[in-house]
């Protein structure tokens, strides 16, 4: 009985959540256009993650160079270093982890916002108001992370590429013009199509799952400070758990 019970609530939960999706993109294009918010939900989103998005994608790529350097040189390979780097970071590592540092970031933090502003009856105070909840809270946070994390992608993925070369051309010294060149043969439309794509699918989830629960938290966790870090904490694992689920279904559709 108690598995029929799980089961029918989560079907019942992942209904709800399309619902939410459903609403929040129909306010993205409905009266009136916040742009103001949007451009606050770019810089909080984008910008503020820009530090740590360079930081963690230029050692992520030191890392690769480091370890793709003697894995190739055991075959006489080690020419093709930056195709290595450049199609790992592309395809799979720059979307994934620029997703994941989005999550413990700004993903967190929306989520307890919007949790606050439920806990606090000021969500019911704008309903009073005849505001659109979706359209003044939500979408912008959308709008601003489909802009916002595809970029944070590539620079990511840029970052890294920079990384792997001072690991590798610098430090270990493979020909900067074999590194550049195969980076090169590898980073075609189809690998930077993948990336973007990855980047749009991720926004539209980490903000549509954190936002859900922020928005919600009364309902699934009840009230007061408690119910407020068990949503937050939900959110973020949830929406990791949820990413690398994606992903692997992303590549298998793309590849």
């Amino acid at each position: 009985m108690y598995f029929f019970k799980t089961v029918y609530a989560s079907i019942e939960q992942l209904g709800a959540v399309g619902i939410f999706f459903v609403r929040s993109c129909r306010g993205a294009i409905q009266r009136p256009f916040r742009g103001a918010k949007i451009i606050f939900e770019i810089y909080t989103i984008g910008w503020q993650s820009m530090a740590i998005v360079l930081f963690t994608g230029y050692f992520t790529g030191m890392v690769l160079g480091l370890q793709g350097y003697h894995t190739l040189k055991r075959f006489g390979a080690d020419g093709f270093l930056g195709s290595l780097i450049a199609k790992s970071l592309l395809a799979e590592l720059a979307p994934v982890l620029t997703a994941l540092l989005i999550i413990g970031r700004a993903g967190s933090a929306l989520t307890a916002e919007i949790g606050v502003m439920r806990l606090s009856e000021q969500i019911e105070a704008l309903e009073c108001l005849a505001i659109d909840v979706y359209n003044y809270l939500v979408s912008p946070k959308i709008i601003a992370a489909l802009i916002a994390v595809p970029l944070l992608v590539f620079v990511f993925a840029v970052s890294g590429m920079l990384g792997g070369y001072f690991s590798g051309c610098v430090i270990l010294g493979v020909s900067p013009g074999d590194y550049y060149q195969s980076m090169r043969d590898v980073a075609d439309v189809e690998t930077v199509r993948m990336a973007a794509i990855k980047g749009v699918a991720f926004s539209l989830f980490i903000v549509t799952i954190c936002a859900f629960r922020g928005l919600y938290v009364h309902r699934y966790s009840g009230r007061g400070a408690l119910a407020l870090s068990r949503t937050t904490t939900y959110a973020v694992v949830i929406s990791s758990v949820g990413i690398l689920l994606l992903d692997y279904l992303l590549t298998a559709v793309l590849i």
